[in-house]
């Protein structure tokens, strides 16, 4: 499997795992000049931006240590991108979430971790 392949999946399998966590998928792979935000979602009285990463067995580290601080700067800029190009949306809090999947053999296993910054 390729990593957009893996990606892809890893991004499906969060969707799965949040909706089934009363999660309300708003957006996905948003894009602009500055970046892509992975997955929009509605959580409670707010917005969830959601960062996912994906890895296969074992080798390469734990999906969130992809996750740098560069990467988190870069996120919170793209918090106000989106409401600017989404002005229809409002949220009483914002968030920025990360999702790991590791898929290992025939499973998933799905860690959430909330409010990365």
């Amino acid at each position: 499997m390729g990593t957009a392949e893996m990606g892809a999946r890893g991004e499906d399998i969060a969707v799965d795992w949040l909706e089934q966590h009363g999660f309300t998928i708003v957006d996905r792979n948003w894009r602009c000049a500055r970046g892509e935000v992975d997955i929009v979602a509605r959580h409670q009285d707010g917005l969830v931006f959601v960062e996912v990463k994906t890895r296969s067995g074992v080798v390469g580290g734990h999906p969130l240590e992809a996750i740098t601080r560069t990467k988190l700067r870069r996120l919170r800029h793209l918090v106000p991108a989106w409401f600017a190009a989404h002005p229809e949306h409002t949220a009483g809090h914002i968030r920025i979430d990360a999702v790991a999947v590791h898929l290992i053999a025939d499973r998933a296993i799905v860690e959430h971790v909330e409010a990365l910054v």
